[in-house]
């Protein structure tokens, strides 16, 4: 059996791209069991990202512009919201907490397309797939990304047995929203982190894959 972390453990959530690492982002653990692993992300956090999507993804290139060439990473640190990653075994998708980290006010879910995340010492390894979904605190709902989502699809980078696990994981979120089930329930709502957790750093090799 996989060994669990315990809360506030600092668990790196990557996205590895072409068996690279497209960013590194320390988070800190809420919950882990063999069914759920929870992390929340917190402003001031320091992490690491390509060097466009660091400072202002609208204007430069996204992931699946680059095919054949390598990118370079860049130091950024997370600000203004705190986020919480719901993340079960197997699915291709993750529900996400947002919060203004100042106020506390909870501004939306937010449901990240992504592989299913591999454990690794002390990261988790996964891909955002680009489509994401937001859903307000009244629950309506938007889709967002589907450009680049399709982008993905069309380039053959996305392949097409992640875009039919992806349209079972629409369907799932769609259902579970209906029915005001986990973890659309308010089960998270009200969570506040551990006061005593300090901001987790990138450890030792969080870029060897």
């Amino acid at each position: 059996m996989t060994k669990l972390w315990e809360p506030g453990d600092t668990v790196v959530w990557r996205g590895i791209y072409r068996n690279r690492v497209w960013h590194a982002t320390p988070t800190t653990v809420v919950r882990d069991t063999t069914g759920e692993l929870v992390l929340v992300l917190t402003p001031g956090t320091p992490c690491m990202a390509e060097v466009d999507y660091a400072r202002s993804k609208k204007n430069g290139k996204r992931r699946w512009d680059f095919k054949h060439e390598d990118w370079k990473l860049e130091h950024f640190t997370w600000h203004t919201n705190r986020l919480l990653f719901l993340m079960e075994p197997d699915k291709f998708y993750s529900p996400v907490l947002f919060w203004n980290h100042e106020t506390n006010e909870f501004l939306c879910y937010y449901i990240n397309f992504q592989l299913p995340f591999q454990r690794g010492h002390s990261a988790i390894n996964t891909l955002d797939l680009d489509l994401d979904m937001v859903i307000d605190p009244d629950f309506n709902y938007y889709w967002k990304d589907v450009d680049d989502y399709e982008r993905g699809i069309e380039s053959g980078l996305i392949l097409p047995e992640w875009v039919d696990k992806i349209e079972t994981a629409k369907a799932e979120v769609l259902a579970k929203l209906e029915n005001r089930q986990y973890p659309f329930d308010g089960t998270w709502r009200d969570w506040m982190p551990d006061p005593g957790w300090s901001l987790p750093t990138l450890p030792e090799n969080w870029d060897k894959i």
